[in-house]
């Protein structure tokens, strides 16, 4: 593949579709959203290694069930700031409270796949009173990807690319060589077989070639692994340690490559105000793209359900 097979990488952030792209400041960040719709707020957060387009189904059929549906390129991704600091869970949970506030919603409920599910636990435990609820894609709570990663032989495999990503320098020119073939080797571990297909690859790996985002990336996993032993990694722990006040829907793909299934078991302990787990078949680490309408068919019935809770 040359570079003049993937796309502009300027052009893929504002891929033009039945949405409206905006820059909006909050915490102290410039970040940008794609939105559609009218209703109750959602908030949807990618994780690694995507952007806002991975929800390019949800904003539709969010919009279509009388929601306001959000997607935002986090802290480090897309069109967002790419602040040279900021990557632990805490800021990152802060960026999507001054999100949420500066939209002009007195709450919402948050969406998040892989670094976006991490960032939702660490909000819901932060800041409840924003929240109707967290929906958490291909991640567990992070007490039990924490235990598993230290306990278990196989999903310490499947973990071992953290390793390799604590290193300077080396994992920000790995995944920009080759026009970001890298960010498609890990799609295809993760994702189901099959997946993505040829363009969809093309648009992630365009993405990651802009300017920082490698490094941005990075950063993510430079904290969770180098944090373990500070201070502030055992604050994010006692901040996390105890049990939710909001609504946890959980969803994840039996053919997961980055987390096992049986990781997320015991997520019910975390949730003291109500837990629903779904678990899709034949689905990978991305089942919002990978099976958008089983995905939908489990996402929006408990949507209806919170809004009907916190009406009642």
């Amino acid at each position: 593949m040359t570079v003049s097979d993937l796309p502009d990488s300027s052009d893929v952030i504002r891929i033009d579709g039945p949405w409206t792209h905006r820059d909006i400041t909050a915490h102290a960040c410039r970040f940008h959203i794609v939105e559609a719709g009218e209703g109750p707020l959602v908030v949807l957060l990618h994780g690694f290694p995507l952007f806002w387009w991975t929800w390019r189904n949800q904003l539709v059929t969010l919009a279509a069930a009388g929601y306001r549906a959000v997607a935002m390129d986090v802290r480090g991704y897309g069109g967002s700031d790419h602040t040279p600091h900021g990557y632990d869970p805490l800021t990152l949970a802060a960026d999507v409270a001054g999100v949420i506030r500066a939209l002009g919603e007195p709450h919402a409920v948050v969406v998040g796949q892989g670094w976006g599910a991490i960032t939702a636990w660490t909000l819901a435990a932060l800041e409840p009173e924003l929240l109707r609820g967290i929906a958490v894609v291909g991640m567990p709570h992070p007490a039990l990807l924490r235990h598993a990663l230290l306990n278990d032989s196989e999903q310490r495999r499947l973990g071992s690319y953290l390793w390799g990503l604590q290193v300077p320098f080396l994992p920000e020119r790995r995944l920009v060589h080759d026009h970001a073939a890298q960010v498609e080797t890990y799609l295809r571990a993760w994702g189901a077989p099959g997946w993505p297909d040829p363009p969809t690859a093309r648009t992630y790996r365009a993405a990651m070639l802009i300017p920082n985002t490698a490094h941005c990336s990075v950063e993510y996993h430079r904290w969770a692994v180098r944090s373990i032993p500070r201070r502030d990694g055992r604050r994010f722990q006692s901040v996390v340690a105890e049990p939710l006040t909001v609504p946890v829907l959980q969803i994840h793909g039996l053919l997961d490559g980055a987390i096992l299934p049986r990781v997320v078991d015991g997520g019910e302990r975390y949730a003291g105000a109500g837990y629903t787990r779904a678990d899709l078949p034949s689905v990978g680490h991305f089942p919002q793209e990978e099976s958008p309408v089983a995905f939908d068919e489990v996402l929006i019935p408990w949507l209806k359900s919170v809004q009907v809770e916190e009406t009642g």
